[in-house]
């Protein structure tokens, strides 16, 4: 499916979705970046694994000539009703407040976009707010957001739909209006309750090797988050059920429409880089539903909440930051623009072995 056949991606079905192909990225690209590495006068390899993400990007774009200099994060807003459960220290008017402070690039994620060079879009997903028109962000309000997953699931299969066909159709839009690479964010109370059932369930595993304190709960509200999740995998048997299931029964809009953000980014080959754990889990959401997205996705850093770690396997990525992050909102993810700029201040250097005075190292 081309990239700029602007389908209407918000009238799409569930059965119309299951039809997007994926692609590979361009495995001789990846090889022609590799061999360019190589003539750059320095060791082999010198530059580790952001030799590797270079490369990544050049198959991914189709080009060993690689731009990366126009780029955006794409902030996901929305509300999870599971936060009626006692599962987080705030309460949900904190999304739209922060959402606000987004709009105007005063949220942590803007002060650091602008450093990184990076264009932010906030958007409204499903913030649970009479307020439909915060300055500065889009408005793409499914629901003001989620039902309960302890009484109900958390959205209908029109939602789910409809909030990853949304996250599709922002890729879409920063494709034709000339995004090279983009980032993915979110903002949303309770969304690490949601985003630890969803790997839980996906993974099969205990909710307490996945579910970590959020923004800072005390052991018993830990403790209350942990059987949430439990009590939800059992109430709807979601160790046997896919992944629009899990997504759908205990997910949030925000992890949908995420979904939908890396689905585009293998449609439309553009490079995606994730954030923590809320961007991993709607990354092995797509992987699952769409398998070879993986190929697309850039891992930025290695959050402290325990599903991040398991996470990373089960995707086969290997994020380059270490550093117990855990501020969401697309932070991390805006924090590795600058190595990448630095290692393509390398690449594009022309400094190589043929014009310097340096015998070229030998690939054994």
């Amino acid at each position: 499916m081309g990239c700029l056949q602007k389908p209407i991606w918000n009238k799409y079905t569930r059965q119309e979705l299951e039809h997007i192909s994926i692609d590979i990225p361009d495995e001789a690209v990846r090889r022609q970046v590799i061999q360019n590495w190589d003539r750059i006068a320095k060791p082999l390899d010198g530059l580790g694994g952001f030799e590797k993400m270079i490369a990544g990007i050049g198959a991914i774009c189709g080009s060993d000539r690689i731009d990366i200099s126009k780029r955006a994060v794409i902030i996901l807003c929305a509300d999870n009703g599971i936060v009626e459960e006692g599962v987080s220290q705030t309460g949900q008017e904190v999304t739209a407040a922060v959402a606000g402070l987004m709009g105007k690039d005063l949220s942590s994620v803007g002060k650091m976009a602008q450093v990184a060079g990076v264009d932010t879009i906030p958007v409204d997903i499903g913030i649970n707010s009479a307020v439909t028109d915060l300055k500065g962000v889009k408005n793409r309000r499914i629901a003001n957001g989620t039902a309960n997953f302890s009484k109900a699931p958390a959205m209908t299969e029109e939602q789910t739909v409809k909030a990853i066909a949304t996250g599709i159709e922002l890729v879409f839009s920063c494709k034709e209006a000339g995004y090279r690479i983009l980032a993915t964010g979110e903002m949303g109370i309770g969304n690490t309750t949601t985003s630890s059932a969803v790997a839980a369930a996906l993974l099969k595993c205990d909710a307490q090797k996945v579910t970590g304190r959020g923004a800072g709960l005390s052991d018993a509200g830990l403790i209350r988050k942990q059987e949430v999740i439990r009590a939800a995998i059992e109430k709807y048997d979601l160790y046997h059920v896919d992944a629009f299931e899990i997504l759908k029964t205990v997910g949030g809009l925000d992890i949908a429409g995420l979904t939908g953000v890396c689905i585009g980014g293998a449609i439309c080959h553009l490079p995606i880089v994730l954030d923590g754990v809320i961007s991993m889990v709607a990354a092995l959401v797509a992987e699952r539903l769409f398998p070879g997205v993986r190929e697309y996705l850039i891992p930025s850093h290695k959050g402290k909440e325990p599903a991040v770690k398991l996470l990373t396997k089960e995707l086969r990525l290997a994020p380059v930051i270490d550093a117990g992050m855990a501020l969401g909102e697309g932070t991390g993810a805006v924090m590795l623009f600058p190595l990448l700029d630095m290692a393509l201040a390398i690449y594009n250097s022309g400094s190589t072995f043929s014009n310097s005075k340096i015998e070229q190292y030998e690939r054994f």
